[in-house]
């Protein structure tokens, strides 16, 4: 049984809209606790969020049962992890020691060392995870649309009409620079390592691996002498790859035939499915690394991209050369993602496709969701542009900012010269700023787990970049007025 929040609490607990927030500090957690303050205080947007994560985590369970961790401290603990970039370990310390991030989480402050809720490192990840992409996107957009409040120049204002700015970056998998050689021993290495575990700490009968340790051995050295011959120099160096790889796939394709007989060991065994199925998997990627190593190394075969495996631990990872001097080549997924005028990212997708696809599927989402008459303009780089995107867009957006790419005509030259069109063009680079700020709140290279955890992934990102942006420009308001600030109804 979970709950929204604990509401009955005792006179230990500061209640989340009279905790004081340092206004002058640097840290990067103030800010964020500021605009989960805000969600938590604003009580259409906290019904909203609350109802999506009833419904999510929930769902249909009865009422009982024991306690799960609440609903707020699984998003708000979700959203400081990636707003400090923090890996689980230091959440755990954070949790439960942080005074201010447990006076958030609505925890007592005992006295005289008296301990409240602990959370335990499974525990965080977990409940973390409980959550997906879905509704971590629609969390998104209802913070978004409720932030726009918070930068009104008046109170009771109407809105400003949104100046959308369009870009796109690559955030990496947690994976290594692959090449032929590597994967194959990283399949071999993994078949190794579960044989050794489910032998030893299982306890399932493996007979025949007595000299496992020596197998691991000689195929690391086997992997060493063909990859030192492959990448260095040196005379008659085609007689020297040929017996280093031949040695190699040697190796790999002995393996491979002895791990298939312990798979086919298991199966009158009592084994869980999933071992049976992680062991079978990379003692198939052993065989498809070894054919693939062979025929480009010694048969020297062009392999076709579709062929090609970038990770055996995140076989989703994408290979993207996105033609520029550094880095060269990026290894993940596409996120492309639009800001307004106020830094405040107001719709994003992930894994996307090439720029130029993707115009239109995000004006789409966004005039669905505002309007026409609420968006202003909308900016894209020159990897977007297509002239006929450019000219459905512009039936729905008073100004569309796609540069064209080489040579432009008279009429498109003065359409690029206007006053509004250029100074349009320059605010662009303001979206390179809201990117700067992912990669420094976790989205720089992600550190969870398949397709699933990498979106996941993304959208406690952006919603910990987003509250960032709004909780900092409440903290301005009050150093500016110390009087207390009229919250949200």
């Amino acid at each position: 049984m979970r709950k929204r929040f604990e509401l009955q609490g005792g006179l230990n607990v500061t209640p989340i809209e009279k905790i004081l927030l340092p206004g002058k500090s640097r840290d990067e957690l103030p800010p964020i606790l500021a605009g989960l303050q805000f969600i938590f205080t604003h009580r259409q947007l906290n019904e909203q969020i609350f109802s999506l994560l009833e419904k999510k985590i929930m769902g249909d369970k009865k009422a009982t049962g024991r306690p799960g961790m609440d609903l707020w401290h699984i998003l708000v603990l979700g959203v400081v992890r990636l707003g400090l970039d923090a890996d689980w370990d230091r959440m755990e310390h954070l949790a439960n020691y942080d005074r201010l991030l447990r006076q958030v989480l609505g925890l007592p402050q005992l006295p005289w060392g008296g301990e409240g809720p602990v959370f335990h490192h499974q525990t965080l990840r977990d409940n973390v995870a409980l959550l997906d992409e879905p509704i971590l996107a629609e969390i998104n957009r209802l913070v978004a649309v409720a932030g726009r409040e918070v930068f009104k120049k008046k109170e009771g204002a109407a809105p400003e009409p949104l100046e959308i700015k369009v870009d796109s970056y690559v955030l990496e998998t947690d994976v290594h620079f692959p090449t032929d050689l590597n994967l194959l021993y990283d399949a071999g290495r993994k078949c190794l390592d579960l044989i050794e575990k489910y032998r030893d700490g299982a306890g399932y009968a493996l007979p025949g691996w007595r000299k496992l340790k020596d197998w691991r051995r000689r195929y690391k050295a086997a992997e060493r002498v063909a990859s030192k011959t492959v990448f260095g120099g040196g005379p008659s160096k085609e007689q020297r790859l040929g017996r280093a790889v031949g040695d190699y796939l040697v190796a790999a394709k002995g393996l491979s035939e002895k791990v298939a007989e312990s798979l086919l060991g298991l199966c009158d065994q009592a084994v869980a499915q999933s071992d049976w199925d992680t062991l079978e998997y990379f003692q198939r990627m052993i065989d498809k690394q070894a054919d693939l190593v062979e025929r480009r190394l010694l048969g020297k075969e062009t392999i076709a991209a579709a062929e090609k495996v970038h990770s055996l631990f995140e076989p989703h990872t994408e290979w993207i050369a996105k033609g520029k001097l550094h880095p060269s080549v990026e290894l993940g997924h596409r996120v492309i993602l639009a800001a307004d005028q106020h830094q405040l990212i107001v719709d994003y997708a992930t894994p996307a496709g090439v720029d130029v696809e993707q115009s239109l599927p995000m004006a789409d989402r966004l005039l669905g969701r505002y309007g026409a008459g609420q968006i202003a303009s909308m900016s894209f780089d020159k990897g977007f542009t297509r002239r006929e995107d450019r000219d459905l867009l512009a039936l729905y957006i008073p100004q569309v900012v796609m540069p064209k790419r080489g040579k432009k005509t008279e009429a498109e030259a003065a359409a690029e010269s206007t006053r509004k069109f250029v100074a349009l063009r320059r605010a662009h680079s303001a979206v390179e700023s809201a990117i700067n700020g992912l990669e420094n709140h976790g989205l720089n290279r992600c550190l969870d787990v398949g397709l699933e955890g990498y979106t996941r992934y993304v959208g406690y990102g952006v919603l910990a970049y987003n509250l960032h942006v709004i909780g900092r420009r409440l903290l301005d308001k009050e150093s500016a007025n110390p009087q207390p600030l009229a919250r949200a109804a």
